[in-house]
């Protein structure tokens, strides 16, 4: 039997830290187990070649320029596949912050006096833009989610991403709740899938994952007044990750 070309993979970042790709150059010996199945043709992390035919496309970063946008939506041409890595790819991240700000405010901000030459649009995760057919949410990316998304991408099956609260998985782990320790939380409004990570290592849920599609609203009211916490407190805690999100729920806690 005629032995299938296997796959090419190519990695490609935008705005961000690339902390996602590092996580996945460090995935050891899943990552050599991998490259038995695909060929990765560029990956800046890990090798100084860069090839411009691939099958699948990992993109990093968030959209914040229109040469970005550009850019995107020739990946998308080219890739059979397009994977979205980490908070800035699935939900703008900590670029979104920008976003609060009129434009030009913000670009005076953080540019000051060559503010009018820098090229700036808002910020947007890829999904805004192009297609996208598998996400991995997180910052940085939860290394056993990506292997479980890889699987269902080499078996050709969809991927989803659960729809609960990070709560649903503290709980499973009998971690004590966060507000027990007097800290906020954004564990019972933020997806889950990372297996409650940064509260079992004794942190806690910074929303980096992105925002279920219904929280209970009342339920974590209910839990910010127990605490004595204030709604403004949980809608600045928004602001970090989610402000492609977050007039939505500022709308929905208020």
């Amino acid at each position: 039997m005629k032995k299938q070309p296997k796959p090419k993979v190519a990695f490609f970042d935008f705005t961000d830290c690339e902390g996602c790709q590092l996580q996945f150059a460090n995935m050891g010996d899943t990552l050599l187990a991998l490259t038995e199945l695909v060929d990765i043709v560029s990956f800046r992390e890990i090798m100084s070649e860069a090839a411009d035919e691939y099958d699948i496309a990992f993109i990093e970063g968030s959209i914040t320029t229109d040469n970005d946008v550009l850019r995107i939506k020739k990946i998308r041409d080219k890739a059979k596949v397009l994977i979205t890595l980490g908070a800035c790819a699935t939900i703008a991240g900590v670029n979104g912050i920008k976003n609060r700000s009129p434009l030009e405010a913000a670009k005076k901000i953080v540019y000051g006096d060559k503010a009018d030459i820098i090229s700036s649009i808002k910020a947007m995760p890829v999904h805004e833009v192009v297609k996208v057919d598998y996400a991995i949410n997180g910052c940085p990316v939860y290394i056993p989610e990506v292997v479980s998304v890889l699987k269902c991408l080499l078996m050709g099956k969809p991927y989803v991403v659960p729809n609960y609260s990070v709560c649903v998985e503290c709980k499973m782990n009998e971690n004590v709740c966060r507000y027990e320790k007097d800290q906020e939380c954004m564990g019972p409004v933020t997806r889950a899938g990372c297996n409650s990570w940064c509260i079992n290592n004794g942190n806690r849920c910074y929303g980096c994952r992105g925002l279920v599609e219904k929280p209970a609203t009342d339920a974590a009211k209910d839990i910010m007044q127990k605490y004595g916490l204030k709604v403004e407190d949980i809608l600045n805690s928004f602001t970090l990750y989610n402000d492609s999100m977050g007039e939505k729920y500022d709308q929905e806690f208020k």
